[in-house]
């Protein structure tokens, strides 16, 4: 265990530490003066900007996690149970691809697929159906179709390792006994896959929290979210203050972790 503990206090610990006293100091002429205050969270109590940037980013993420497990489960489901186990590999295989490349180079593509001369537009203008290009870059919900895009195999992958180890012969003996399909899935199959469901949530949700390229690069002022704030405090040299934001969405993410805990319990995922 030493070993384990040395590479945990030397990369988590000790940079963990140093990040909680930056946020109770001061930034003062690009330096740090190391006067303990708990101002810096007081400024961000104080300041709308930054209460609202919190609520959007929280927005941001659980619609992105929402929809992106509202597409994933359906995939997951047919993918396990009608998908010839041969052809399964390939399609996995398939949902992996994008990890093949550069996560900018993913990001980026979106502004030749959403832009003014993107495929979506040049499309619709050839076919008649539009004059004008839409403005379909730089808003709120351009960021969830990009977030969705790039954590849908998290989820996907999640969901079918959990929903692959299911036995299908309770589905059926629910089905036979009057359950409707719905029903079934409902009542035997969702509670067997909840830690899964949940370690899909969480693999989702708490990485859009801290989210900051896709963003500023596809939403623009609009899509602004709380780890751009960050990046700003950072490029100004305001090391305290992107601490204390800094740790505020850490506590956010903890308490989510609590809040999940239960879930991934087995005995509660078996209904005991």
């Amino acid at each position: 265990m030493v070993p384990v503990a040395v590479y945990f206090g030397l990369f988590f610990v000790v940079p963990f530490a140093l990040i909680v006293c930056f946020s109770f100091w001061v930034d003062s002429n690009y330096t740090v003066v190391h006067h303990w205050t708990i101002e810096n969270y007081r400024y961000f109590a104080s300041q709308s900007v930054y209460v609202h940037t919190m609520w959007s980013t929280l927005w941001v993420a659980l619609a992105s996690t929402a929809i992106t497990l509202g597409l994933a489960f359906p995939f997951s489901y047919w993918l396990a149970r009608y998908v010839p186990r041969g052809l399964q590999k390939l399609l996995l295989v398939l949902v992996i691809v994008p990890f093949w490349t550069s996560y900018l180079l993913r990001v980026y593509s979106w502004l030749n697929i959403l832009g003014d001369n993107g495929l979506i537009n040049t499309t619709l203008q050839k076919l008649g159906l539009i004059d004008q290009p839409l403005s379909l870059l730089y808003h709120r919900w351009t960021v969830v179709v990009v977030l969705v895009y790039l954590y849908f195999p998290f989820a996907a992958l999640t969901l079918y390792s959990s929903i692959d180890r299911f036995d299908w012969d309770q589905l059926l003996a629910a089905m036979d006994l009057g359950a409707s399909p719905v029903t079934a899935l409902r009542r035997i199959l969702i509670p067997q896959i909840r830690p899964g469901i949940t370690a899909a949530v969480i693999f989702v949700l708490i990485p859009i929290l801290g989210e900051y390229l896709a963003p500023q690069i596809v939403g623009g002022t609009d899509g602004i979210m709380i780890g751009n704030q960050i990046d700003e405090f950072q490029k100004y040299a305001l090391y305290a203050r992107a601490a204390s934001l800094s740790l505020l969405v850490a506590a956010f993410i903890v308490l989510l972790l609590i809040l999940f805990r239960r879930s991934l319990g087995t005995r509660e995922a078996y209904g005991a």
